[in-house]
């Protein structure tokens, strides 16, 4: 999620500035300027998908405007998914009408980007819609594929490093990141009447809807947060050799996304795992830690 940022009345410029306010770094200085340039066209695509989903787009209408939609249908997510995939096809045979997705068009182009990657981000958009809750830990991951690891596939893909054993460890790696902050996250995502914690999980543990809506967690909720958390840094742990598959500044970035993923489960647990107040945060000093760890390939 991504916190407050200072409205411009400028769809693209608001979109992007986003990127400052991300849990992960999204196309750091160190990283060659046309890899920088690429990643952020990319990074706009998702943030605008995922803002279209959720309801935070600008005030005004002006991303629906763009998109084709009339002032009366603005309101309603999936119409604007629906005409945001027209407008991502256009990318691909076409001239697309939003300035995000015309920003979009010559990575695609240079890097050879496919669509399903991006489908699959609207798709999980889609689903957020219509599905609020998870009955198993399979129904989440099965979520993840589609909202989480095509986010890594473009990655690789951009970066040219992209190989099947690539794909399955940067999903093991972000699929564990999409946990991570549904766990960070549990009572924003309460608010918009959403659990993503399985519910199979919260029978064994003996929690409720209502005890996620309090002001701090119980002794039962803690446990369930505990597991969840361990959860992820297996698949983290799991996904981590993709580190040290890749060289130069790519393998710095990927150790930051490995490293964001331990420190904020650390940050977790150091809160006892009473996540209802607020999301716990790694400090700086937490995450460079987990990055020297990362890169020397421990942890």
């Amino acid at each position: 999620m991504t916190g407050p940022t200072t409205r411009t009345g400028d769809p693209e410029r608001d979109t992007l500035d986003k990127a400052a306010h991300e849990n992960f770094p999204v196309a750091p200085f160190f990283l060659p300027r046309d890899w920088r340039d690429d990643l952020m066209a990319v990074y706009g695509f998702a943030r605008l998908v995922d803002d279209i989903g959720d309801g935070d787009l600008a005030p005004g209408g002006a991303d629906a405007a763009l998109l084709g939609v009339p002032a009366d249908r603005a309101g309603d997510r999936l119409v604007l998914l629906d005409a945001f995939e027209a407008d991502l096809r256009r990318v691909f045979d076409g001239t697309p009408r939003h300035p995000l997705l015309r920003r979009l068009q010559p990575t695609v182009r240079r890097r050879s980007l496919t669509p399903g990657p991006f489908l699959g981000l609207i798709a999980a958009n889609r689903q957020d819609q219509v599905v609020s809750r998870y009955e198993t830990y399979d129904d989440l991951l099965a979520y993840c594929e589609l909202s989480a690891n095509p986010v890594g596939r473009l990655v690789l893909a951009v970066t040219g490093t992209s190989t099947p054993e690539r794909v399955r460890r940067s999903d093991a790696v972000c699929t564990a990141l999409q946990i991570v902050e549904h766990l960070q996250d549990v009572t924003e995502d309460l608010g918009r009447d959403r659990i993503y914690l399985p519910a199979e999980d919260m029978k064994r543990f003996h929690v409720q809807e209502a005890d996620l809506a309090m002001a701090g967690a119980s002794a039962s909720v803690r446990a369930l947060v505990a597991y969840e958390a361990q959860r992820a840094l297996d698949l983290l742990n799991e996904g981590a050799p993709l580190v040290g598959s890749v060289t130069g500044r790519l393998r710095l970035l990927l150790a930051g996304f490995v490293a964001g993923g331990r420190a904020a489960v650390h940050a977790i647990a150091a809160a006892q795992y009473d996540v209802l107040p607020g999301p716990p945060k790694p400090g700086k000093l937490r995450l460079l830690r987990e990055v020297g760890v990362t890169l020397r390939g421990k942890g």
